[in-house]
C-alpha cells in the first residue's frame, strides 16, 4: 500500500507518486463513468493475450485508449489507422504510468449511426412498395451464353468473376460496364450501367465489388441504384462485399451471392456437370429403349403362343390327316379296281375342298399374324421417333454450348505459333506470327500491329 503524505521539517506536506496517481483515479473516474468519445484512430496494436490499444486523437489533443479481450471478441469493427471511430467507455487512469486512458466498451465507425438509420429507413420504404417481395424474384437462366457485369473494371472483383468463368465454362461471353462502386457519384454511374445492361443482348447481369467498410459498400445502399436493379428486364445477381455484408441491392436483387466468386459459380455451370448429365440421359434413354424392346418381344412371344393359333394349327393338322385318309381310301379303290372314276372324282372333289379350306385358314392365320407383326412394328418405330427427338433436342442443347458453336456466331480463336491462346495484345506483338481458327478451317496471319484497346472488358461495352 502506498504510504500516506509525509511533513517535512519546513512544514510541507511531501505526497508520494503513487498517492497522487490513486487520488487523481478517485477524482477523474466517477466523473466519467459512461461518455462516447470521437477521434480519428492511430497506433493500434494488439498483445498476446487479444487486448487492443490504440489512441483516439482530433487536431489539438489525443486520448489513449484500451479495449480488453472480453469486449474486443464483440467488436463487429476493428479499429484501423487513419479511420474515425466513436468509442463508448469510462475514463480511468492507470497509475503504474499516471495517465489517464479510456476503456473501450463499444466501438462503431463515425458516422454509422446516421448511415444505419438512413440504410434503414430506405429498406423499410422499398419493402412496403413490395420491390423484396419473393414473387417478383425472377429466376436464373440455366445455361447463360452471355453475362453482364456491372463493377469496376479494376476491381478484384471483376477478376474474381472472369477466374471462376473461364475455369468453369470458357465458352460464356462477359460484357463490362465499367463504373465507379464507391465515393460521390458512385451510385448513379451503378444506376446506368444496369439500365445498358437492361438493353443489351445478355442473359443476366451482375452487379458487384469486394468487401470494404459500410462506407465503402453505401452506393449499393443508394435508392437510385434499388431501383435500377427492379427496373432491370434481366435476372440481377447482387454480389456485394463479404459474406457478413448486407445491402439494399442484395434485397432487391433476384439472386443475392455471398461472394463475387460464388456469383460466377451460381450462373455458370461447370462443362464437367453439364457432359455428365447429357451421359446420365444418355443412359437413362438407351435403359427406356432396350426395357421397351424387351416388352414388345414378350408381345411377340405371347401372340405366337396365343390359343388363335394354337387353333389354326391343329385344323391343319385335322385337314392333312383326312385328306390322307382320302388318298388311302384311293389307293384302296384303285387297287380293288372298283368304282375307279366315281372314286376319283369323289377323292378330287374332297382334295379341292380340304385344299381350298386349307388355304382359306391359312391366309386368315397369316392375316392375323401380320396385323400383330405390323402393331408392334409400328409401336417400336414410334418409340424409336420419340427416342430420336429427345436425343436431337439433347443435341441442339449440346451444340448450342459448345465452343464450336461460339465459333460458327463469327467468332475466331487466335494461337500463337507456339499454340498458346492469345488473350491480350501484348502475347502478339507485331511480326508475330499466329493461327486463327473459324468455324470452317483456319488462317495462317501474322501480326502488323499490337496495341491495347481502350476500356476494360472481355468484349467492350458496344458488345
Amino acid at each position: 500500500m502506498a504510504a500516506g503524505p509525509a511533513s517535512g521539517g519546513d512544514g510541507r506536506v511531501v505526497h508520494s507518486v503513487s498517492e497522487i496517481s490513486r487520488r487523481i483515479k478517485e477524482l477523474v473516474e466517477p466523473r466519467f463513468p459512461d461518455v462516447w468519445v470521437e477521434g480519428e484512430v492511430s497506433n493500434v496494436r494488439a498483445s498476446a493475450a487479444g487486448h487492443l490499444y490504440f489512441t483516439l486523437k482530433d487536431d489539438r489533443a489525443q486520448l489513449p485508449a484500451v479495449c480488453f479481450r472480453s469486449a474486443a471478441v464483440y467488436l463487429r469493427f476493428k479499429p484501423k489507422n487513419g479511420e474515425s471511430f466513436r468509442a463508448r467507455g469510462r475514463v480511468s487512469v492507470y497509475e503504474g504510468r499516471g495517465q489517464y486512458q479510456i476503456i473501450v466498451e463499444v466501438l462503431e465507425p463515425a458516422g454509422r449511426g446516421t448511415l444505419h438509420e438512413e440504410f434503414e429507413r430506405l429498406k423499410e420504404k422499398l419493402s412496403r412498395e413490395g420491390l423484396f417481395a419473393a414473387e417478383r424474384k425472377r429466376k436464373l437462366p440455366p445455361y447463360p451464353s452471355r453475362i453482364g457485369v456491372v463493377t469496376s473494371a479494376r476491381g478484384a472483383a471483376l477478376r474474381d468473376i472472369l477466374s471462376v468463368l473461364e475455369r468453369r465454362h470458357d465458352a460464356i461471353d462477359v460484357l463490362i460496364h465499367p463504373a465507379d462502386v464507391q465515393g460521390q457519384g458512385a451510385g448513379a454511374q451503378i444506376a446506368r450501367g444496369l439500365g445498358e445492361m437492361g438493353g443489351r443482348d445478355v442473359d443476366l447481369v451482375i452487379v458487384t465489388r469486394g468487401g470494404g467498410s459500410i462506407e465503402d459498400l453505401w452506393p449499393f445502399n443508394e435508392e437510385v441504384v434499388a431501383r435500377a436493379i427492379a427496373a432491370c428486364p434481366k435476372p440481377v445477381v447482387s454480389a456485394v462485399g463479404h459474406e457478413t455484408d448486407f445491402t439494399i441491392s442484395d434485397f432487391v436483387a433476384d439472386v443475392r451471392a455471398p461472394t463475387p466468386s460464388a456469383a460466377a459459380e451460381m450462373v455458370a455451370r461447370s462443362k464437367r456437370e453439364l457432359a455428365d448429365r447429357l451421359h446420365a440421359g444418355e443412359q437413362r434413354m438407351a435403359a427406356a429403349f432396350r426395357y421397351r424392346l424387351s416388352r414388345l418381344r414378350q408381345f411377340l412371344t405371347a401372340r405366337a403362343g396365343h390359343r388363335g393359333f394354337a387353333i389354326v394349327e391343329g385344323r391343319l393338322k385335322q385337314r392333312a390327316q383326312q385328306v390322307d385318309d382320302c388318298v388311302f381310301r384311293m389307293d384302296r379303290v384303285v387297287r380293288s379296281g372298283q368304282w375307279v372314276g366315281e372314286r376319283r372324282r369323289r377323292v378330287d372333289d374332297a382334295t379341292v375342298r380340304a385344299r381350298t379350306s386349307v388355304t382359306a385358314m391359312t391366309v386368315e392365320g397369316r392375316r392375323g399374324l401380320a396385323s400383330a407383326v405390323d402393331a408392334m412394328r409400328r409401336a417400336g418405330e414410334l418409340k424409336v421417333v420419340r427416342a430420336r427427338q429427345r436425343l436431337a433436342a439433347l443435341e441442339e442443347t449440346l451444340q448450342a454450348l459448345s465452343p464450336l458453336g461460339v465459333l460458327a456466331r463469327g467468332f475466331a480463336v487466335c494461337r500463337t505459333a507456339e499454340g498458346r491462346v492469345v488473350r491480350s495484345a501484348q502475347e502478339a506483338p507485331a511480326g508475330a506470327d499466329v493461327t486463327i481458327l473459324l468455324h470452317e478451317g483456319r488462317l495462317e496471319a501474322r501480326v502488323t500491329k499490337s496495341g491495347a484497346v481502350e476500356g476494360a472488358s472481355r468484349e467492350g461495352d458496344d458488345g
